[in-house]
């Protein structure tokens, strides 16, 4: 006797950790960068080197790339930026042991304040969500063999398994030309990416990912005047993706790295060309729903079976989609009142604080990390900065909610825009959008073990030939054949019932012992 099965892979996920550090540290200007006069931006990110479960802590290790947009201290200001880095190692409690830690997110707020001309300190308020992931295997039965004279109950059910998981990158190089109006390049001060739009799907073996970065360059002129462009940038690539096909669903997390912009030389010897380079790093889960025929129950006709079940844990798809969300705000800024001319440029980074199951689907609460460079009635230095936030709340709707979803949640700012609106106010609009693979768990009893007996003549004499028997509420075909130890078949043939349709409570109906023929 052999259980046939079925290996099924499941991914579990922990508890996300939000871990928050502080990175403090003074930085002095570099030989051949100018005095600093005033700090003007301020930005910084984490890039992971290495993550490793020590102990009850994971270590992670990286460091600190930070950006800083500034004015010049000499007689006539100008505007210049510089870079650097700082290594940081951070402990991060916890009692899971199990799975592999991953980094689901990280933020930084960024602060840079002049020591003096020549130093700055840098101060770093960080935030990295970790959280542990692993492929679990398990096993559901679907049939049985080698038992002599077997009647099987066998049920469909529909069952989520990962068939695979993907960590790649994909590198964008692409050119902006500066269109006719804009001045010539002379040195690029500060550029700004982020994502417009980013759209993934499964195709054979692969994913196609496909979107657009938008671009702000604020670069200085061969007159030495201050000028900018803001364009978007399309791009669209394959990644290999192993099994994958069109049917299939993924859980997906990207970032953008290693942004890269630089003038470059056109044909004519001109410098209007602006070479950007990204990395989107990718890591995501794919998920393929398959419909299983379950072994629900069985017994024999020659022989008593003991059936040890257990229960197995599956999970369902609930929905995977792209939902977008508006945000609409109107900030009071009488600071500004009188001291703005134009917004030139606008910038935003998205934090979701929390997420909670609803009846109508999945509320979301974020932040919106809000900036904006703008021009100012200063002959000097025409330019300044403001930051802020808008907090949010909104619901993504879901047809088919559950207490217990469990739902895979990130985003992007795809639009945004600050417009001024007199007296010292301004309105923010923005378009949030969310990728979402909304699961739920199912419990399912399967069929672990069986034990085969031989059946005494004795047992088998004392089971009655005929039973007359008037159906109940939860009778059904199979449990009154295995009871009464004969087969659906004689019971529907005996009292004329059609299978399919089965017994209706209160009918009655005659059993007859296996092999008892009507003389």
């Amino acid at each position: 006797m052999e259980l046939v099965k079925k290996q099924i892979v499941k991914q579990w996920s922990g508890k996300p950790v939000t871990d928050q550090f502080l990175i403090d540290e003074d930085y002095n200007v570099p030989d051949n960068k100018k005095d600093i006069k005033k700090v003007m931006i301020s930005e910084g990110e984490l890039r992971i080197e290495e993550i490793r479960k020590v102990d009850n802590y994971v270590k992670v290790h990286g460091k600190l790339l930070f950006h800083i947009l500034y004015v010049t201290d000499e007689a006539e200001e100008k505007m210049a930026e510089l870079s650097g880095q700082f290594p940081f190692e951070e402990m991060v409690y916890t009692e899971e042991e199990r799975g592999d830690w991953l980094i689901r997110s990280t933020r930084t707020d960024v602060t840079a304040v002049m020591i003096h001309s020549r130093k700055l300190n840098i101060r770093t308020m960080a935030e990295m969500v970790l959280v542990p992931e692993t492929g679990e295997e398990g096993e559901l039965t679907v049939d049985v063999e080698g038992v002599d004279r077997c009647c099987k109950k066998k049920a469909d059910r529909r069952v989520l398994k990962m068939q695979n998981t993907l960590r790649d990158t994909y590198r964008i190089k692409e050119e902006i030309r500066l269109p006719k109006g804009k001045e010539n390049i002379a040195a690029l001060l500060w550029t700004d990416m982020k994502p417009q739009r980013l759209d993934t799907k499964l195709v054979a073996d692969s994913l196609i990912v496909e979107g657009e970065l938008l671009v702000f360059c604020f670069y200085e002129t061969p007159d030495e005047t201050l000028n900018w462009i803001e364009e978007p940038v399309r791009f669209e690539g394959r990644i290999p993706c192993p099994g994958a096909d069109e049917t299939m669903y993924h859980q997906i997390d990207t970032a953008f790295t290693d942004e890269n912009a630089e003038a470059r030389l056109d044909e004519d010897g001109e410098m209007r060309i602006i070479g950007i380079e990204a990395s989107l790093e990718v890591k995501a889960s794919v998920f393929e729903e398959e419909e299983v025929e379950l072994l629900e129950d069985l017994y024999s006709l020659s022989c008593n079976l003991t059936v040890q079940k257990e229960m197995q844990e599956c999970e369902q798809l609930v929905m995977q989609n792209h939902l977008k969300c508006s945000v609409s705000e109107t900030l009071s800024l009488p600071e500004l009142k009188d001291n703005i001319f134009q917004i030139c440029h606008t910038s935003g980074s998205l934090e979701i604080v929390r997420t909670e199951a609803k009846e109508e689907g999945i509320q979301v609460e974020g932040i919106l990390h809000i900036g904006f460079l703008y021009v100012k009635p200063d002959d000097d230095i025409p330019f300044d900065t403001w930051q802020g936030m808008v907090p949010f709340t909104c619901v993504l709707e879901c047809n088919e909610m559950y207490p217990d979803v469990r739902s895979s949640l990130n985003g992007y700012i795809e639009q945004l825009s600050v417009n001024l609106l007199g007296q010292g106010k301004a309105e923010v609009k923005a378009t949030v959008s969310f990728r979402a693979l909304v699961r739920r768990p199912v419990s399912i009893e399967n069929i672990a073990g069986l034990t085969v007996e031989e059946r005494s003549m004795e047992e088998l004499a004392k089971r009655p030939g005929i039973v007359g028997y008037a159906v109940k509420d939860g009778d059904d075909l199979f449990g009154l054949a295995k009871r009464f130890g004969t087969t659906e078949e004689s019971i529907c043939e005996v009292n004329g019932i059609e299978k399919e349709k089965g017994l209706q409570p209160g009918e009655r109906i005659l059993i007859f012992k296996e092999n008892l023929s009507i003389l």
